[in-house]
């Protein structure tokens, strides 16, 4: 009698298991729109990644019942989010924790998002000035879309995302 193959028998992603049997990538209904890509270093979606968000609220407070979101990526690599424009904590600049887990990563990869309206509190924001390269430092800041921002994350290669040691 032959047995079917199980996830620990085969190579992932998996990351499925870990989505949420209910939409989890909306914290506000009719909040900010938040959308991109996941692309590879070739610059090709990759169609089976998962993307986390953290973030404050909009008072700037980090709370037990708001701030996480997740959602997979479908076939063109593409995720969304709605959710609040956080406030400043700790004299940060306004942003989004982004985890980034994608096929090939032992482990997930860490960025931040930060909002292309806030150019003075970006640029007296500790981790963005301790980035001495503009390139490096302009990937991390999303752009103005249609109908909200756009954030691209390049897991490698020319214009890859900044990331940061977990």
């Amino acid at each position: 009698m032959a047995l079917g193959v199980t996830p620990s028998q085969t190579v992932g992603p998996f990351f499925w298991f870990g989505l949420c049997e209910r939409p989890c990538n909306v914290l506000f209904t009719d909040g900010l729109r938040v959308e991109g890509q996941v692309l590879d270093g070739a610059g090709e979606p990759v169609p089976d990644a998962m993307v986390e968000t953290w973030q404050a609220d909009e008072r700037g407070e980090y709370r037990t019942d708001f701030g996480w979101a997740r959602c997979g990526t479908d076939l063109g690599g593409r995720f969304s989010f709605r959710t609040a424009k956080p406030g400043r904590v700790d004299g940060q600049a306004p942003h989004l924790e982004v985890l980034v887990f994608a096929r090939g990563l032992l482990k997930p990869v860490l960025t931040r998002m930060y909002f292309p309206d806030e150019a003075e509190a970006n640029g007296v924001d500790r981790l963005l000035e301790a980035i001495d390269d503009p390139g490096a430092r302009g990937t991390l800041i999303a752009t103005e879309a249609a109908d909200g921002l756009r954030f691209d994350v390049r897991l490698q290669g020319d214009g890859q995302t900044t990331f940061f040691a977990l």
